[in-house]
């Protein structure tokens, strides 16, 4: 599987045979959260796409999904997901039934309802108490 950033608030996954890669179009184009957000997004839509073809027995090596956000304020934060996917070998029957699918994937469902979320510092053991000089700990 390959991930490519696209531009600041675009990622492309295509399914390439191997590791999978992270790549940009340049060195200085940097992995964001974002980018790690929409890559989430498209890899469990990734997924269960092909679970479903593997059954229906359409092949996936040509499907191209596509994902690109806009920021929204009050709060900062990402508003909108733009999922597209490109298969030139899904029959057009099938289009309607292939999005239902890539609706199924739970990151999806996630971000439909959003978890609760909390954060807390991490609970830590007391530090020890410092010993006089010269006695054995």
């Amino acid at each position: 599987m390959k991930i490519t950033l696209l531009s600041d608030d675009a990622i492309r996954l295509e399914p390439v045979a191997g590791p999978m890669t992270i790549e940009a179009s340049s060195a200085e184009m940097v992995y964001s959260p974002f980018h790690m957000l929409a890559s989430s997004l498209a890899t469990c839509i990734f997924s269960v796409i092909n679970s479903w073809a593997t059954h229906a027995k359409i092949p996936v090596d040509d499907l191209v999904i596509d994902v690109r956000w806009k920021f929204g304020d009050e709060p900062h934060r990402v508003s909108d997901l733009d999922v597209s996917f490109d298969w030139k070998s899904l029959p057009a029957n099938r289009i309607a039934a292939a999005k239902r699918v890539a609706e199924l994937c739970t990151v999806h469902a996630t971000l439909h309802h959003p978890p609760n979320i909390t954060v807390e510092p991490a609970t830590r053991a007391p530090a020890p108490a410092p010993q006089p000089a010269g006695s054995a700990a």
